[in-house]
């Protein structure tokens, strides 16, 4: 996919981070824990994390994600937080991902600063011709289908409506909303970066053997 010409002091990111996109359930990992499955699926080839969990308090989600740090550090996989960007700037993770009712985009740039990432979820295409896009890296679209991770997710998008997105964005994209590793060739053909994942790791028996099989996908 090719997207629009940043500013030339425009922050770097590379779109292929996006491609095993993990975005945790703290229900779905509770077998092994956040924290286990976290560090298998990123040894399984996962190339970013997202932490969510909207019942956790900021104080343990910034004790969580400091914990998270060393062993995604190692592997070269950056930790964004969900929604809350104080928890980002008090955990020094690498940035945040928000919902269209989260806050502002610019304001969430002005306090994670320059090098911070930071995603922002798209529903509709309306919602692209509103962007921020000097304050933003990437976008998350979707979902693409029904998903029971999410009770509150507008109506999915399907592929075709995916690809419509992709191809509207002026930035880098991860598709997400109930994708398995059947899907990826689908999502790749849309245009999409990546694939964002939540149950198709967390909860399942072996996280390492669940991302390695979906990046094989992805990349095949």
């Amino acid at each position: 996919m090719t997207h629009s010409p940043r500013r030339l002091d425009a922050r770097p990111f590379d779109p292929r981070s996006l491609r095993l996109y993990l975005v945790t359930d703290p229900g779905l990992c509770a077998s092994m824990g956040i924290e286990a499955t976290v560090e298998a699926a990123v040894r399984g080839g996962v190339s970013l994390v997202q932490l969510r969990d909207k019942t956790a308090s900021d104080d343990e989600l910034v004790q969580l994600a400091r914990r998270l740090k060393p062993a995604l550090a190692e592997h070269g996989v950056a930790l964004v937080i969900n929604d809350r960007v104080q928890v980002a700037l008090k955990a020094q993770v690498d940035g945040v991902h928000l919902g269209q009712d989260d806050g502002d985009v610019g304001e969430a740039r002005r306090l994670l600063g320059e090098a911070a990432i930071i995603g922002l979820s798209v529903q509709h295409p309306d919602q692209l011709s509103r962007l921020d896009v000097q304050a933003l890296d990437y976008l998350g679209l979707g979902p693409v289908f029904a998903t029971p991770t999410k009770s509150d997710h507008a109506t999915p998008l399907g592929f075709d409506g995916l690809a419509s997105l992709v191809a509207a964005s002026p930035l880098p994209s991860v598709a997400i909303g109930g994708l398995k590793r059947e899907h990826a060739s689908a999502v790749r053909q849309s245009g999409a970066d990546g694939m964002a994942v939540v149950s198709a790791i967390c909860g399942q028996a072996d996280p390492a053997c669940a991302a390695r099989d979906l990046l094989t996908a992805w990349e095949g």
